[in-house]
């Protein structure tokens, strides 16, 4: 199956492909050709339910910064010789192919705040150099990603209708995240503000969606699949959810949660050095919140699905979801600990 996808790419059939395991949501594989190089991907239609029309927003983002900003590297799928860029196997589901970029890596963790502020420009870059594109545009790949409101809505429906075992279980959680609907309230005060922009967002800011170079240098962002409108609280939150704290999700001891400074420090001096002009002065006011603004989100996700019995996540182990959100709870806490510090930072910059 693979070969004959490969086959019309002009890709030889004895070229070596090996699958890779990093992505979490796609299969992805790399195919060797000679000395050509390239990265393979299906995409996961039970997350993303319309593959073309992550297809068509790749496609319409491709075309403007090719206008607007040539010297941009923008990995987009490559066409075949029917000139698709999307293939459709039968019973099987949508492949595309991505060039594989010669000299680039990714990481997994942030161990430095020089990377932190690497990825950070990158991603800053890309929204602003977006910032022409009539945003209006982008079809709406994963509906009501990061609307807190209805994460929160989803949380109490959990409340009612979950698992009274668990439900008792988590108590002191279930207390905690009622503690902080005020996140949920001014997230509500922000989708109202004009001077907040709905923007070009990736919305999946981790550090393996960077590219970097033998330096250490970002090079671009890549998996674009959750491009679509929004604030930028979504990507500025989602890389100090997770680059942080050097203990991520999955740590079961919240004693190795912590919040480094320095690489607070790095992904805000990184995103305003992209933006600069750009953001808005309603928006530089919101650095600290977008923080508690993610965590906090994340932390009632996991919380819900454990309610609800692990449907959306599932669970590697008993209590996962659980943990998970004990986890983010804690990254909160210590996020909350330190805003004077934080604010203070951010006031320097």
């Amino acid at each position: 199956m693979i070969k004959s996808i490969l086959e019309t790419f002009n890709i030889r059939g004895e070229s070596m492909v090996e699958p890779l395991t990093s992505g979490l949501i796609n299969r992805t594989w790399k195919v060797t050709d000679g000395d050509k190089q390239f990265i393979l991907q299906q995409i996961n239609d039970h997350v993303f339910k319309r593959p073309t029309e992550l297809a068509a927003n790749i496609r319409m983002l491709h075309q403007y910064l090719k206008a607007q900003s040539p010297d941009y590297l923008f990995v987009s799928p490559i066409s075949n010789s029917n000139n698709d860029d999307l293939i459709y196997v039968k019973d099987v589901g949508y492949f595309r192919l991505f060039p594989f970029i010669k000299g680039s890596h990714t990481i997994e963790v942030v161990s430095s705040a020089e990377q932190a502020f690497e990825a950070s420009y990158q991603f800053g870059k890309f929204t602003r150099l977006l910032a022409g594109f009539d945003v209006s545009k982008l079809h709406i790949t994963i509906p009501d990603f990061h609307n807190l409101t209805l994460r929160y809505q989803q949380f109490e429906a959990a409340l009612q209708n979950g698992s009274p075992q668990r439900i008792k279980q988590s108590g002191e959680l279930i207390r905690t995240i009622k503690k902080h609907t005020n996140i949920v309230e001014q997230y509500e005060q922000i989708r109202k503000k004009a001077d907040v922009k709905q923007r070009v967002m990736h919305h999946d800011t981790k550090i393996s969606n960077v590219l970097f170079d033998a330096y250490g240098k970002g090079m671009c962002v890549i998996d674009l699949d959750t491009i679509m409108p929004g604030y930028f609280i979504s990507d500025v939150g989602d890389m100090m959810r997770t680059y942080l704290s050097p203990a991520n999700e999955e740590v079961k001891n919240f004693e190795f949660i912590e919040v480094r400074d320095d690489v607070f420090s790095a992904i805000v001096t990184g995103y305003v050095s992209a933006m600069g002009k750009e953001l808005t002065a309603a928006e530089r006011n919101l650095f600290f919140y977008s923080g508690l603004f993610l965590i906090y989100m994340q932390a009632i996700r996991f919380l819900t699905d454990h309610l609800n019995n692990d449907i959306y996540y599932g669970a590697r182990y008993e209590d996962h979801n659980f943990v998970r959100a004990g986890n983010q709870l804690a990254l909160l806490k210590k996020m909350e600990e330190k805003q004077d510090t934080l604010q203070t930072i951010i006031s320097k910059l």
